[in-house]
């Protein structure tokens, strides 16, 4: 499920990968951000921890490592990574997932 046309004039997050890898378009506020991550190639994101996010698959698949433990979502399946717990992704191309992390300050607005 892509997201809705209107939703792509939401701002983008400013993270490490150029926008024909991943984009974003991000909902925040004080006690939060929201971010649609569209990935339009397949991404291994390396072993990190932060506070804790929750998120969605939309569209696609996500393999997720969350302190040791592996599993595969797909679309409808939701995960939530505790604060500070160390994880992993493989992410398929295609996939768009919804993100939503605790700390609203996490990704710096791009622009």
């Amino acid at each position: 499920m892509p997201i809705a046309e209107f939703m792509r004039n939401l701002p983008a997050i400013d993270i490490p990968f150029l926008d024909d890898v991943v984009s974003t378009n991000v909902i925040r506020s004080e006690h939060g951000l929201a971010v649609f991550f569209t990935f339009h190639t397949a991404v291994d994101l390396p072993a990190h921890s932060h506070k804790a996010q929750w998120g969605t698959v939309l569209q696609g698949e996500i393999e997720l490592t969350i302190e040791g433990d592996t599993r595969t979502y797909r679309p409808g399946e939701t995960y939530s990574i505790p604060s500070g717990a160390t994880h992993s992704a493989r992410i398929t191309a295609g996939t768009v997932v919804l993100d939503v992390f605790e700390e609203p300050d996490r990704y710096p607005l791009r622009g």
